[in-house]
C-alpha cells in the first residue's frame, strides 16, 4: 500500500479512535441535572442535510478566487470585447451572470445529500456519454465540436466528462475498496471508461480533456486502492496507443498544435512564427511583468497582441499586470483551496464523501498546474482553462457546482468548527 492510499485508510482508523475514545472518557450527567440539548443531527436518507454547518474557510477562499479571477478577466478581455463586440464590458456581464448562476448552485448544493449522487453515478456517466456523442452531430466552431447550443449559451460537453468520471470513480471506489487491489476491479474498468470516453474525445477533437480524464482517472483508481504497477501497464498501454495514432495519422489535430512547443521564441520560418504567435505573446506578457508588474489595467499585450486574453492565457495578463509577486499569491490561494479541499474530504464520514471531494479538489490543481504549463510553453498549447479566471459559462458554473459538492461533504466532515 503506497503512502497516498494510507493517507485516506488513516483519516478512517483515526476517526473510528477518536469516536470510541471520547465515548469512552464521557462522563455521564447525573440525574438532578438538565441534559444539554442535542444540536440536530442531520438525515442520513434526506435529499438535504441540515442542522449542520458549511466550512467557512472553504468558502471564502472559493469567493476569493472569484472575485479576483473576475477583476483579472475584465482587465484582460475589454480591449478585444470593445474591438469585437463594439462593448468594453461584453465578457464581464456575461461572466458576472455565470457567476451568479454558479454561486447560486453552490450554496444550493451545500445543502444537497451527497450520498444521493452514490446511486445516480452510472446515470451521471451515462449523460456524458450522450452529450460527447450530441456534439459530433452539431456545428463546429473552426472545426471544432464541443458545445451544445442552448440560445445565446454554449455548454461545454467535456465539463459534464470530468465531473461524471471523478463522480463515477468515487462510485465504484468506495463500492469496492477492498477489492481494488485485483486488476478487474481497477484496471479494467478504468481501461474501459477512459478508452470509451477518450475516443468521444479524440473526434471532437478535444486532447487537452482526453489529457485531464486520463490523468483524473488514474488519481481516482490509484486513491481507491489500485496497485502501483497496474498505472504503470496502463501508462504503457496509452503509449502504445498514441504511438499506433500517431502512425496512422490519428493525431493529425493535436500534431498542428503541438508543431511550435518549444519554440515560441525562436525564429525557424514564417509559418512557424505564426503557429506560435500566442504563446510567443503569452511570454512577452509574462516577461514584461517583472517582479512587481505594470500595475491593475497596464497590460500592453492584451491590446490585440495575445489572442483571447481573457480565455486560456488570462494568467499571463495577470502576470504582465501583478507581477511575479501578485502571480505568487495568487497560485498560493489555489494551492490553499486544493489543501483544505483534501483536508475537509479525508475527515469526511464515508468513504464516498472522502473520494468525492479528493477527486473535485484535484481536478482544480490539475487544471491550474497544466494551465501554468501551457502558458509558459512547457506543453503544447491545447487549450486548458484556468479555473475561476478563464471566460466561459459552463466551465465557471460546473466548477462552481462541485465546489457546492465539496462544501456539502464539509456539513458532515469530523472537523471541530472554530
Amino acid at each position: 500500500m503506497t503512502s497516498l492510499q494510507s493517507v485516506v485508510l488513516k483519516a478512517d482508523i483515526n476517526r473510528i479512535y477518536d469516536e470510541k475514545y471520547r465515548e469512552a472518557s464521557a462522563v455521564k450527567p447525573k440525574k438532578h441535572y438538565a441534559r444539554p440539548e442535542k444540536k440536530p443531527k442531520s438525515r442520513k436518507n434526506g435529499w438535504f442535510i441540515k442542522g449542520m454547518g458549511i466550512d467557512l474557510p472553504f468558502l471564502l477562499i472559493i469567493l476569493v478566487l472569484l472575485i479576483i479571477g473576475m477583476i483579472m478577466m475584465f482587465s484582460a478581455s475589454y480591449p478585444v470585447a470593445y474591438y469585437t463586440q463594439n462593448d468594453s464590458y461584453y465578457y464581464l456581464k456575461r461572466q458576472i451572470v455565470f457567476a451568479v448562476i454558479g454561486v447560486a448552485a453552490m450554496l444550493g448544493l451545500s445543502f444537497f445529500n451527497y450520498n444521493k449522487l452514490h446511486k445516480i453515478a452510472p446515470f451521471v456517466l451515462g449523460l456524458s456519454y450522450f452529450s460527447l456523442v450530441v456534439v459530433l452531430f452539431l456545428p463546429g466552431v473552426n472545426g471544432v465540436h464541443r458545445w451544445i447550443g442552448v440560445g445565446t449559451f454554449g455548454i461545454q460537453a467535456s465539463e459534464i466528462t470530468k465531473f461524471a468520471i471523478v463522480l463515477f470513480f468515487a462510485h465504484w471506489g468506495s463500492k469496492y475498496y477492498n477489492k481494488m487491489q485485483l486488476a478487474k476491479y481497477s484496471i479494467l474498468p478504468g481501461f474501459i471508461i477512459f478508452g470509451t470516453t477518450a475516443v468521444l474525445l479524440i473526434l471532437e477533437p478535444h486532447f487537452s480533456c482526453t489529457v485531464i480524464v486520463f490523468i483524473l482517472t488514474v488519481l481516482m483508481l490509484y486513491i481507491s486502492g489500485m496497485r502501483l504497477k497496474y498505472i504503470v501497464l496502463g501508462a504503457v498501454g496509452i503509449a502504445a496507443a498514441v504511438g499506433v495514432l500517431w502512425a496512422t495519422g490519428g493525431l493529425g489535430y493535436a500534431m498542428t498544435r503541438m508543431g511550435g512547443w518549444g519554440q515560441a521564441l525562436v525564429y525557424t520560418n514564417d509559418q512557424m512564427w505564426q503557429e506560435t504567435w500566442q504563446t510567443r505573446n503569452s511570454l512577452y506578457a509574462i516577461g514584461s511583468g517583472g517582479l512587481w508588474g505594470l500595475g491593475l489595467g497596464q497590460s500592453r499585450q492584451k491590446y490585440l497582441y495575445l489572442p483571447e486574453p481573457q480565455n486560456d492565457f488570462v494568467f499571463a495578463i495577470v502576470c504582465e499586470e501583478l507581477g511575479l509577486i501578485g502571480a505568487i499569491i495568487i497560485l498560493l490561494i489555489f494551492a490553499l483551496l486544493v489543501w483544505r479541499g483534501i483536508t475537509l474530504s479525508l475527515r469526511a464520514k464515508d468513504k464516498f464523501g472522502k473520494l468525492l471531494g479528493i477527486g473535485l479538489t484535484a481536478q482544480i490543481g490539475l487544471q491550474v498546474i497544466l494551465n501554468i504549463l501551457v502558458i509558459t510553453d512547457w506543453l503544447p498549447n491545447t487549450g486548458i482553462s484556468l479555473p475561476f479566471f478563464s471566460y466561459g459559462g459552463s466551465s465557471l458554473i460546473m466548477l462552481l457546482s462541485q465546489m457546492g459538492l465539496v462544501l456539502s461533504i464539509s456539513r458532515t466532515a469530523n472537523i471541530e468548527k472554530q
